[in-house]
């Protein structure tokens, strides 16, 4: 039997293949110049190639400069799937690497596994198995990650495809039933038809028979709708099973298959190399069957098909069955040129099983160089053997060496990970210790500020008692003055006086002219006396309030150094020797605390600062019309719990009004006896 079984394949492989790019389209295009009117035009075919092809150019114009999103890649691949179709190898593989490009920087993991695959669709058919299978098994690892079972296994169908061309027929028999086994309880039709033959054609290369027919059976079993006729999956499973015939020599059986396959609506145009192959094989079963009707016609017709569609491996069986068809009809002339030829064309193309038929062929119709091409047949044979093991070599370690990158890339992520945890783990503990060093730092100053703070107290009570000292020897030596004046000077002048006074008696006129003058100068003395004592009894009132000469030195400090406008207005009618040191401190400090708050925060245009008496309380209001903040956030500030403390030791309240943007107004009340606070 010289008909070579791996052309059954052959079109098996084309169904693959192309089923997922092969779309026609019968839309009628409202706009040419829209991208969906360009793509369904570019996928016409009934246009010529030509324009079809400048269709999908202009196509890409509009997809190429858009942003990088699903769309755009969607459409990327849609641009490929027409290149595809047209058999334009170089812009195929072109766009699919761009897209490819495009989805590493998104990290589209779908989308890398469909480039991935359409890569090795590109590699298939330029007849590089390796290169093929690698971007499959790439392709596969990521549907895997996905979780995305029915292209796992539509993948692995791809590779099993591969290893079944190149003669692994053992891993193509495990990668098969591992896709089965992948999909199985599911209703994915289309792999499971690929599934089952794909192990129907390796069973019959095993020369199992039975169970070759019986995965092809399953196989038509399966189809449904979701498999379109337009793929021909009935005339595909027929021509197989008529194949087996063929080799098990039941003639009459593979004819029946054949014609069947052949009787399949819209065959010709749908699968002209699927047609090809059913005519070639049913002219070999005519043949087997000495039946003249048709032949070689059938041969020629099917040489023809193959010819145009320029099908190597489709060329070469037609022309090793002419070359068995004449030489049957004793015509070693035309036997010899077509085995001769397809020994040429098997060589140019490294096809070493049909090196092997070519020259098996040759031996039988030129005994006389049968050693010659016996010899030939022995190295290309061992080539054969080595090529095949190489290529199952190959595959495994592919497969090896993808699941090395990925445990590799596994341990890298992981060692990563740790590194990222140490690291984190040092920052998180430098921040902590940062935090406590700076927590510590400012516990530190706010002891110190507190220290301070109660050393200005003690500065500050000093100076009142001192002042509070001075005034009173001031006011006690006040008073001895004034004593001496009005009990000493004031008594003997008026001796004077009353002496003078007798002296009226006298008549003379000059003497009580003059009497007169010195009695009036005397009254005049006195009075400026009485005056001066009194005066200094008055002062005693004015220099006690010594609190708001500090208070006015503060403001006056501010009004130098500071830009914002100062308004003071302080109560005179407040006697501020009956207020306690205690409160006049603590309502000092105050004032100094929110001017420092102002000056600092505020940016204020004026500042307003009141001390008055309100019936029985001292209220002690600051506002200004600076930025203002929010009370709720602001609550825990040194400087406000500082106001708070000090207002709570003068058992007074305070209240704290503050927008941003409004201004700040806070409002200090402190209780008071009737008594201390007279007007």
């Amino acid at each position: 039997m010289k008909h070579p079984s791996y052309l059954i394949f052959f079109f098996i492989f084309l169904f693959y293949g192309c089923n997922q790019k092969n779309t026609q389209s019968e839309v009628t295009i409202d706009s040419k110049d829209s991208l969906s009117g360009y793509l369904l035009l570019a996928n016409d075919f009934d246009l010529p190639s030509e324009q079809r092809e400048k269709y999908t150019q202009k196509a890409f114009k509009i997809i190429s400069p858009q942003e990088n999103d699903s769309l755009h890649r969607v459409n990327l691949f849609k641009i490929a799937n027409r290149y595809y179709n047209l058999e334009n190898w170089d812009e195929y593989k072109k766009t699919v690497r761009l897209v490819l490009e495009k989805s590493a920087i998104k990290q589209d993991a779908l989308s890398m596994a469909k480039g991935n695959n359409y890569l090795g669709d590109y590699y298939d058919s330029q007849g590089i198995p390796d290169s093929s299978f690698l971007y499959y098994n790439k392709a596969e690892k990521i549907y895997v990650e996905l979780n995305d079972n029915y292209n796992v296994a539509k993948t692995i169908i791809k590779k099993a495809n591969i290893q079944f061309n190149q003669s692994d027929l053992l891993g193509a028999e495990k990668a098969s039933s591992k896709a089965l086994k992948i999909i199985k309880d599911t209703n994915q039709s289309d792999v499971l038809y690929d599934a089952y033959n794909l192990l129907g054609l390796i069973y019959n290369e095993l020369e199992d028979y039975n169970n070759a027919l019986l995965y092809h059976n399953k196989a038509i079993a399966s189809i449904d709708q979701m498999i379109p006729s337009v793929f021909q999956p009935e005339a595909t499973s027929y021509n197989n099973i008529g194949y087996i015939y063929l080799k098990t020599q039941d003639y009459k059986l593979a004819k029946t298959y054949f014609e069947k396959g052949l009787d399949q609506k819209n065959i010709s145009r749908d699968k002209p190399y699927v047609y090809a192959i059913l005519l070639n094989n049913l002219a070999y079963a005519k043949f087997k069957l000495n039946e003249k009707e048709g032949m070689p016609d059938l041969f020629f017709q099917s040489l023809k098909i193959r010819d145009s569609l320029q099908l190597t491996a489709g060329i070469i069986a037609s022309k090793i069955n002419l070359s068995e068809y004449f030489m049957s009809k004793k015509d070693t002339l035309q036997a010899s040129k077509y085995a001769k030829q397809t020994l040429e064309l098997s060589q140019k193309t490294d096809d070493f099983r049909n090196v092997l038929n070519s020259l098996k062929q040759l031996s039988v119709i030129e005994p006389q160089n049968a050693a010659i091409y016996a010899n030939e047949y022995i190295q290309v044979s061992e080539k054969l053997q080595k090529s095949e093991r190489k290529m199952g070599n190959k595959f495994t370690r592919i497969e090896f060496e993808t699941e090395e990158i990925k445990s590799e890339n596994t341990d890298l992520v992981q060692k990563n990970r740790n590194l990222v945890y140490i690291f984190s783990g040092l920052a998180i503990l430098g921040l902590f210790i940062f935090v406590i060093k700076t927590q510590k730092a400012k516990n530190r100053e706010l002891l110190f500020k507190q220290e301070q703070q109660k050393v200005n107290e003690e500065i500050y009570n000093l100076m009142i008692s001192q002042q509070n000292t001075i005034e009173t020897n001031r006011v006690k030596e006040k008073k001895r003055v004034a004593q001496e004046l009005h009990d000493g000077v004031l008594g003997r002048m008026f001796g004077i006086r009353m002496n003078l006074d007798s002296l009226n008696k006298m008549h003379d006129g000059t003497t009580i002219e003059k009497r007169t003058n010195y009695l009036n100068e005397l009254k005049n003395i006195e009075q400026d006396i009485r005056e001066i004592s009194h005066d200094l009894n008055r002062e005693k009132s004015e220099l006690i309030n010594n609190f708001v000469a500090i208070v006015d030195n503060l403001l006056e400090e501010q009004k130098k150094t500071y830009k914002s406008k100062l308004v003071s207005v302080i109560d005179s009618g407040i006697k501020w020797e009956l207020v306690s040191n205690s409160v006049k401190i603590n309502l000092y400090r105050i004032v100094q605390e929110s001017l420092q708050n102002i000056n600092k925060y505020a940016n204020a245009k004026i500042i307003k600062i009141e001390l008055k008496k309100k019936e029985e309380d001292l209220l002690l209001i600051i506002s200004d019309d600076g930025n203002g903040f929010d009370t709720n956030k602001s609550k825990k500030g040194i400087g406000l719990q500082n106001i708070q403390l000090r207002t709570l030791e003068c058992n007074g309240v305070v209240d704290i009004k503050s927008k941003i943007g409004e201004g700040t107004v806070i409002t200090i009340s402190v209780p008071l006896e009737t008594k201390q606070i007279l007007t």
